[in-house]
């Protein structure tokens, strides 16, 4: 009777990381779509970093013409059906439609993703490899920047092989956002249809580890560096090393490729951090049965760098959040468990060099909380030994770029994603991750091919 209880709750649980939205009806879909006005210089389309023709593929969704549609969407974002799920479309071409001075904005990202659904239910694949011109590119990293970078290099005639390190291709697409949000079949189709270009994607081959930097660079014509960011950092107080303490990115991926636990279920949880990562884990939390989840944050709700709607989404769940408080120290119990944790009290004083405003310890403001496990959402650290093998120059991790090719020191080496982002170079989205492959694959053509075909 204990097993089969227990079968139960596992069940329940599972369930409860089904996709939270569904997606639009036919019906629906039509509807959305006729609403549209098919602006000539659709200001959503200048909104969309990667500048996807959107009064164009939603005029085919009205038409009924949705391999179209689905086309017209991934061409322009080559992992634009992950991205119809996860952009901040109210900020981004939902927040520029025009109807939103009169009366509501075209739900942009819903229509999107019912195209690309369509495609994947249908086991579409939509594009074909270009003529070969002769040259061969390695890719370090098969995430969005890496595949979108991939997908147009293969389109272009070159010769592609990714090298990944994890099992599956994709990326934080596949591995680091929550499934109820991003189911992995989604990922999982846009690395079919880059693999359907004759693309080489070799998993589970770690650069510096299974194949030397060396190799690379002399079997090559150009290497794109497209590994993002690795895992969180330490927080650097009293018991981390307890059992109970998580870090967010390991746990989310744990629900992604193992099966659900019920570790979680009736416990206290606290996540540090209030970026998406800490609501994703905050989020799974709360499916995994946690009877009490708390998001501890040094600074206010203003500076959080969580989207709205993922903030929105938590507080849905039941999410709390405690507002300038940081962590002092992790208490544990003699079997090493986790049991609390000591909080202190902040206040913010003058912006930093950042311009954020820095959280100040209040003096004697500690207090504890009583909670079950930890779970650290501070933010990522950086393959910088991989980036040093490269001999590629960097700060603190983030590779230096020209921002127009995303050459990087090296001449034979160019850089996109996440490994570029920080410092203030742009905003880490999905969305800017897969122009920027994009941008890297045309530069990479302009230098091996285009320019020498107008020399010679």
């Amino acid at each position: 009777m204990k097993g089969a209880t227990k079968r139960i709750d596992l069940e329940n649980l599972a369930m409860n990381f089904l996709e939270a939205k569904p997606g639009l009806t036919e019906r629906e879909a039509v509807e959305e779509a006729n609403r549209c006005l098919y602006c000539y210089d659709a200001p959503c389309i200048v909104a969309c970093p990667t500048s996807i023709d959107i009064p164009s593929f939603i005029k085919k969704i009205a038409s009924g013409n949705l391999k179209g549609s689905a086309k017209t969407i991934m061409s322009a974002n080559p992992v634009g059906a992950s991205c119809s799920r996860v952009c901040p479309t109210e900020e981004l071409c939902e927040g520029a439609c025009v109807l939103n001075h009169h009366t509501k904005p075209i739900v942009i990202g819903d229509l999107q993703r019912y195209a690309t659904d369509w495609a994947i239910q249908n086991d579409q694949l939509l594009f074909e490899k270009g003529t070969s011109n002769g040259r061969k590119v390695a890719i370090v990293g098969g995430g969005p920047a890496g595949l979108s970078a991939a997908r147009e290099l293969a389109l272009l005639g070159f010769q592609v092989t990714i090298f990944e390190a994890e099992k599956e291709a994709g990326g934080l697409n596949t591995y680091g956002i929550v499934s109820f949000r991003l189911p992995k079949r989604v990922s999982y189709w846009e690395v079919e249809q880059v693999r359907s270009l004759d693309v080489e994607i070799r998993t589970g081959t770690r650069v510096g580890v299974d194949i030397s930097v060396e190799e690379i660079l002399s079997n090559y014509d150009g290497v794109i560096l497209a590994v993002g960011m690795a895992s969180v950092p330490m927080l650097g107080i009293e018991g981390e090393e307890l059992k109970g303490v998580f870090d967010a990115i390991e746990f989310v991926k744990e629900t992604k490729t193992n099966a659900i636990s019920t570790e979680l279920k009736g416990k206290n949880v606290v996540v540090i951090g209030a970026g998406n990562t800490a609501i994703d884990g905050a989020t799974c939390s709360v499916r995994l049965g946690a009877k009490n989840v708390k998001i501890l944050y040094r600074r206010t709700l203003e500076e959080m760098s969580a989207y709205d709607f993922e903030y929105e989404f938590a507080k849905q769940d039941g999410v709390e959040f405690r507002w300038l408080t940081a962590p002092n120290r992790i208490i544990g119990n003699e079997n090493g468990e986790v049991t609390a944790i000591e909080c202190v009290q902040m206040e913010l004083g003058a912006p930093g060099t950042d311009g954020r405003r820095r959280p100040i310890k209040v003096e004697g403001s500690e207090f504890t909380l009583q909670v079950d496990a930890v779970i650290k959402a501070i933010g990522q650290t950086r393959y910088t030994k991989l980036i040093d093998a490269f001999g590629l120059s960097h700060d603190g991790g983030v590779v230096k770029i020209d921002p127009l090719t995303h050459q990087t020191s090296h001449e034979q080496v160019f850089a996109c994603g996440d490994v570029v982002f920080g410092k203030g170079q742009g905003e880490a989205m999905v969305v800017t991750a897969a122009e920027q492959g994009k941008i890297t694959a045309y530069a990479l053509y302009e230098k091996l091919v285009k320019s020498r075909i107008e020399t010679a």
